[in-house]
């Protein structure tokens, strides 16, 4: 600063609320089309660079997208640094390509069928302009290979040599009007012919029978490979999985189990955790998530049905059975009932970009943790606080064991996640911000907006109620919710303000 004066930066506000739109819908489903159980979507991922999308499905099928409007503006680089305005484009992605990643297997010695759902995606590092993931059901994990190939076309051969001058071959012209006959062995009874060797041998004119196919095009095709299957190493059915920051490895992550891969070694894997007791009656708790630190290699973290996120670290020792911080919250004395344990399992953990703080989803609330305070959550957003007075409906239906994801976004000012009737939330997390959205998963996603309330972790149920009551369909009795249409799965880009989520077989983008 000019004479040793410095500029004290004042405090900024909480960001303003963000303003939705509309941005894409792949898979849109016409009103009254049956929806095929294979075609819904089940899992949801963006790379890190947020330049390509995949989703997988209940069918085993994993579908990639990819952005499109970073790559062109229409402009020139020179163009674009003499105008004095920005070009703001929100991402835009197109279908890119579709593989089949799993099929339906039988376990003979457990008489138990594996169907080939996608239970996760994780995208892996890329390497010479292809790209990797991971992808797994309940018991298998498959590395992937998707890179684009050259395949050439070739025209049918042809056989007249005055057509087969183009191709510069030996046949393009002939001397004599009429072709002179040849033994079968190729030698010529003219001795003027050119000698090439002692038993090959061409006549001046060339050989107008030799006919050379010709290379007409050049497709390039995207190519999925399978590069290795992870498998045999998970008695119970797979949650969760995640890349390391090392790029080298990965963890998998079942009911009681969690393991360590490398990412070349498919026959071998390490169990880090382990909660399955001697006696199966003493389990207490089982694992529901588990995540990788975005940048400490040695560092994860697993959340259980008990509500509550452990902290592991990797150099402690080689089977991970104490943990270097837990995080939970004590409930409040007296309002322990039936479903306490079970609105308290949380379903899905997300580390922020940074690594700092931990998002996790439990049935009725969203919570924001810092790992460097473990006395509590620094942040709870309530979600389904107005769905309290009917557990017992929730459990009856079995809707109050559905589980519901959740994301952040990349700047960390913002938390997501779903609900019932396609809707889904969006929180803000900054200090200060009230900032709490509802959006429909719909071409119109504010059509069902209603105010927000004054704080992110208050009580939704003014809100709920006026959304209830306007779009929920609510019977006689006042509680028939729409509980079949839930919104399980999204994924917050790494870099911008776009949501992509999954309506059962669609995928819809919003921006702000």
């Amino acid at each position: 600063m000019k004479g040793g004066d410095e500029e004290v930066a004042t405090p900024a506000g909480p960001p303003q609320p963000l303003d939705w739109k509309f941005s894409q819908v792949f898979g849109e489903r016409i009103a009254g089309e049956e929806i095929q159980e294979v075609d819904i979507i089940s899992a949801i991922e963006f790379d890190k660079t947020g330049d390509h999308l995949a989703t997988g499905d209940r069918g085993g099928r994993v579908v990639l997208f990819e952005r499109t409007d970073a790559k062109d503006h229409g402009l020139s680089r020179r163009d674009l640094e003499r105008t004095d305005y920005p070009i703001s484009r929100h991402p835009e992605f197109r279908y890119k390509t579709e593989f089949q990643s799993h099929e339906p297997e039988f376990d003979y010695l457990k008489s138990l069928e594996i169907e080939e759902k996608i239970n996760k995606i994780r995208w892996c590092q890329t390497a010479n302009s292809a790209l990797f993931l991971l992808s797994t059901n309940d018991k298998t994990i498959k590395f992937w290979k998707v890179q684009e190939k050259k395949i050439k076309k070739i025209s049918k051969i042809i056989a007249d040599p005055s057509k087969a001058v183009g191709n510069g071959n030996v046949a393009s012209s002939s001397n004599s009007n009429s072709p002179k006959p040849f033994p079968t062995n190729g030698v010529s009874p003219d001795r003027s012919c050119n000698h090439l060797g002692n038993d090959i041998s061409f006549p001046p004119g060339g050989l107008p029978s030799l006919c050379l196919p010709v290379v007409t095009s050049q497709e390039t095709n995207l190519v999925a490979r399978c590069r290795r299957v992870y498998g045999h190493a998970h008695d119970y059915h797979i949650n969760s999985i995640s890349n390391n920051s090392d790029g080298e490895t990965f963890i998998s992550a079942d009911d009681l189990r969690i393991n360590l891969w490398n990412l070349e070694i498919s026959n071998q894997s390490f169990n880090i955790v382990d909660l399955k007791p001697a006696n199966m009656e003493d389990l207490t708790e089982v694992i529901t998530s588990a995540e990788f630190h975005p940048a400490h290699c040695n560092m994860l973290a697993y959340s259980s049905s008990k509500g509550s996120i452990r902290l592991i670290d990797l150099r402690q020792s080689a089977l991970c059975d104490s943990h270097a911080k837990l995080f939970e919250e004590s409930e409040a004395p007296g309002s322990r009932s039936f479903f306490t344990e079970i609105i308290a399992s949380i379903s899905d953990i997300k580390f922020a970009k940074d690594g700092r703080y931990i998002l996790s989803r439990d049935y009725m609330t969203l919570k924001l943790w810092d790992i460097n305070m473990d006395s509590g959550p620094v942040a709870t957003f309530q979600v389904h606080e107005y769905l309290r007075p009917k557990l017992c409906d929730l459990y009856e239906n079995d809707s109050i064991f559905d589980k519901f994801e959740c994301c952040l976004s990349g700047d960390g000012l913002r938390v997501a996640t779903g609900s019932y009737s396609n809707l889904f939330r969006v929180f803000g997390c900054a200090p200060g911000s009230t900032e709490a959205t509802t959006l429909e998963a719909t071409k119109n996603p504010m059509r069902r907006q209603v105010q927000t309330p004054s704080r992110p972790s208050r009580s939704l149920n003014s809100i709920t109620r006026v959304v209830r009551q306007e779009t929920l369909g609510v019977d006689a009795n006042g509680n028939s919710l729409d509980f079949t249409t839930k919104l399980l799965h999204l994924a917050w880009h790494p870099t911008e303000n776009l949501i992509a989520c999954v309506a059962a077989n669609s995928l819809y983008m919003y921006y702000a």
